[in-house]
């Protein structure tokens, strides 16, 4: 193939896509081919990913086992609608039914993470019968009018024109100038006074379970707990968006279970398609029983992408993948953790879902800065590594979950070499 090269596509991007597209990088790569978790670029420059494209391909690039069934699939029949019957969505809801936490069981198919939140938030509206909604600064839940609505970070809010009417912010967890317990006793109490005031029209809270794009924040032990509780005691549901968490990303199938709590929804996509658009929202059978009108998604649980999740969670299982996550992830913390630097503020997260807070160190470099001088060096070592945060001043490490030790040893032997360089 005849690659026309990164700069090339820089100016297509400018000239076809819209102004709000971006790119990581001042000299980005064509990234052209994928193995594992390898990613190439035109040049075949091999790289190690440790972002797998924003937490989707946890069994890796192109992994050829998954891509068979993908194949033969494509081959036998690639799409009819949900109005026709076939067997792989059917296969998939019962096996999602065997790996959801507690009692949920029903599954409606999308293809888009926002899709999924929208579809979850009008369950909860038609099954509680009141309209409002709870969420937290700090998190991310879609691209849709609604989903924008309740997502917590200011640049991804797309215009001035969403929704606010019953649509409530608390503070997160975690704060800066405050300690853990102090942050969660803060957003408890925000969160009861609102509920006091407005959880007669108030019908769920979204949370992600690990904030992914706020930085990736963990929540203090015992907080959603306690927001369990205080959410019952009204008859507000919880939806858990496990979209970037979910799929044995953070150590366990489902990152909820870390805080051994239940959602009454909870909503995935990402990994679940390894790279082929897929989506859920799932809830209970009470719940579900709301959902009684004609609704449909064109392409939710299309064949080509319910048996490629089939196989994923197949992948999944017989590779022990979310041991592996969880075991590499203690690796990789405990690797990062021992890095010794004036602006590194700390590290968050669990499993292979990891965050490394930057901070300021001199006038001259902002933790942004830092963040972005550090993506840059190392893609030219040969390493993706991410960034999120509120300020984009997290390295994120959100790698496949088929990684090796050798690849974290040797990512981070360069991580290592690049904080010396800035530091210099």
């Amino acid at each position: 193939m005849n690659y026309i090269g990164p700069k090339n596509i820089i100016e297509k991007r400018k000239e076809y896509l819209f102004p709000s597209t971006a790119n990581f990088y001042k000299e980005p790569p064509q990234i052209v081919r994928g193995l594992m978790q390898y990613l190439f670029d035109e040049n075949n420059k091999k790289y190690i990913d440790f972002f797998a494209g924003v937490s989707v391909m946890n069994c890796g690039h192109s992994n050829p086992k998954i891509l068979e069934d993908t194949i033969q699939q494509l081959s036998n029949l690639q799409h009819t609608t949900i109005i026709y019957l076939t067997q792989p969505m059917v296969i998939l809801a019962e096996k999602l039914s065997e790996l959801f936490p507690g009692d949920i069981k029903r599954t409606f198919f999308c293809v888009t993470g926002s899709e999924a939140n929208e579809g979850a938030m009008a369950l909860a509206r038609l099954y509680t019968k009141k309209s409002g909604f709870i969420a937290l600064n700090g998190g991310l839940h879609g691209r849709t009018h609604l989903t924008l609505s309740v997502t917590g970070i200011p640049m991804w809010r797309l215009d001035d024109n969403l929704v606010k009417e019953n649509i409530f912010f608390i503070d997160r967890p975690y704060s800066d100038n405050l300690s853990y317990e102090e942050a969660m006793n803060n957003s408890l109490e925000q969160l009861e006074m609102i509920l006091k005031e407005h959880g007669h029209n108030i019908s769920a809270m979204l949370i992600e379970p690990i904030q992914g794009n706020g930085g990736i924040i963990k929540y203090p032990e015992g907080y959603l707990n306690k927001v369990k509780k205080l959410l019952e005691s009204y008859n507000v549901l919880l939806i858990a968006d496990e979209i970037q968490t979910g799929y044995g990303r953070t150590g366990k199938m489902f990152c909820i279970e870390h805080y051994d709590i239940v959602p009454d929804i909870i909503v995935t996509a990402k990994a679940l398609g390894n790279g082929i658009p897929i989506s859920t929202f799932s809830t209970t059978d009470e719940i579900a029983k709301a959902f009684t009108k004609p609704s449909a998604s064109t392409f939710g649980g299309n064949p080509v992408a319910a048996q490629t999740a089939l196989s994923v969670l197949n992948y999944i299982d017989k590779n022990n993948l979310v041991n592996k996550a969880k075991d590499l992830g203690e690796y990789l913390k405990e690797k990062l953790e021992q890095l010794q630097f004036p602006f590194i503020k700390e590290v968050r997260g669990c499993g292979l879902m990891l965050g490394l807070q930057i901070k300021s160190f001199n006038l001259s470099l902002s933790s942004a800065d830092i963040v972005d001088t550090t993506l840059e060096k190392m893609k030219d070592r040969g390493f993706i590594i991410g960034k999120n945060g509120l300020n984009r001043d997290v390295l994120a490490f959100q790698p496949p979950l088929v990684i090796s030790r050798e690849d974290i040893d040797n990512m981070i032997a360069n991580l290592e070499e690049v904080f010396k360089e800035i530091l210099a």
